[in-house]
């Protein structure tokens, strides 16, 4: 069966995975996805991520998930634009998460991007999560 929301899967995985306290987790590999978890390490969310190769032509990411005190970092991590509901937005009107405490992270024509790094740049684009 196909997925329809690959990154939303990812994300659930990380927030199951940091419940049930595992220390990584698995997930199937694509592009858009390394991105959105090169942003996830750039921001120190995540502890790091690597790619490998199950199969010829199927790869997996191992995401090694981060903890402060027994606590996961990550406390909350959300979709936002869904493949039934794209959300876009423009310099102007990008959300700040938990005033500036958390983040969003963006799909921009400079690529996947934090808020933060969309406001340095001035661009905007789609609004793929949020987390705090």
């Amino acid at each position: 069966m196909t997925m329809t929301d690959p990154l939303g899967d990812m994300l659930t995985r990380i927030r199951n995975g940091q419940r049930a306290r595992k220390s990584s987790v698995m997930s199937p590999a694509s592009r858009l996805r390394a991105n959105v978890l090169d942003v996830l390490k750039r921001e120190g969310f995540i502890r790091d991520f690597s790619q490998h190769e199950v199969r010829p032509g199927i790869s997996e990411i191992k995401i090694e998930l981060k903890y402060h005190e027994g606590d996961p970092v990550i406390r909350e991590i959300s979709r936002v634009s869904t493949p039934g509901r794209r959300v876009y937005s423009g310099i102007k009107d990008l959300p700040r998460v938990y005033d500036g405490l958390g983040i969003s992270i963006l799909s921009t024509p400079q690529g996947v991007l934090s808020d933060s790094e969309a406001r340095d740049k001035n661009v905007g684009g789609e609004v793929l999560c949020r987390v705090f």
